[in-house]
């Protein structure tokens, strides 16, 4: 998820009439008061662009719930569901924000996959180490995005903003939930520097071996 390039695979169905699968929204002819409506519907867009990614974290997430093995599985498997439910909820918030914004919220599968520059994710059945190395590349990338809608919603609507803050603020603490796990004595991380999954997974997967050694 968090590794971005031009090579996404793209989806082959044809646009429905009213764009809805196009992952671009319907505008509507309005936005919230006090807000011109060019405005609103730029930060509507921005959110768009949120919602899509937070219905891939949310399906990443599941699967990882599902496919992780190995050493402290209990503990990693249940610590993820609680993320699901926190991240659905604020899927359901943000498509409802971009829809008073005067948007029509797109949440269809080939929008996703259309509008998305990263790949899926990389990895399947693993061990918890190699997830959570994985996973602490995933929310680094999101909360870096996730950020940057903020500030485009903070320079326009305050409640967007607002909206954003309480989001990002809880995916920082699931993102210390997974980095506990990753981190030495020395407040060093496992995935040290990388910036892909499966470089994440593989330093994790190391710095476990070595340790156990």
């Amino acid at each position: 998820m968090a590794t971005k390039n031009s090579t996404a695979k793209k989806s082959t169905r044809t646009a429905a009439s009213n764009g809805s699968t196009t992952g671009r929204p319907r505008a509507g002819s309005y936005t919230v008061p006090g807000v011109r409506v060019k405005d609103g519907h730029k930060v509507a867009q921005a959110l768009q662009a949120r919602l899509h990614a937070l219905n891939d974290l949310a399906l990443t997430l599941k699967h990882v719930h599902w496919n992780v093995v190995g050493p402290h599985f209990i503990a990693v498997h249940e610590m993820i569901d609680p993320q699901v439910a926190a991240v659905r909820d604020m899927i359901d918030e943000t498509a409802e924000r971009i829809a008073t914004l005067g948007l029509s919220p797109v949440g269809t599968p080939g929008a996703l996959v259309k509008s998305r520059s990263w790949d899926d994710y990389s990895l399947g059945r693993a061990t918890t180490d190699e997830h959570l190395g994985a996973l602490d590349v995933v929310y680094d990338g999101f909360l870096k995005d996730h950020r940057e809608a903020l500030e485009i919603a903070g320079d326009i609507d305050p409640i967007s903003e607002d909206m954003l803050i309480g989001q990002t603020r809880a995916l920082e603490l699931f993102h210390w939930f997974v980095r506990a796990h990753l981190e030495g004595v020395s407040g060093r991380l496992a995935t040290g520097d990388a910036t892909t999954e499966r470089g994440g997974a593989g330093r994790a997967s190391a710095a476990a071996s070595h340790h156990a050694g």
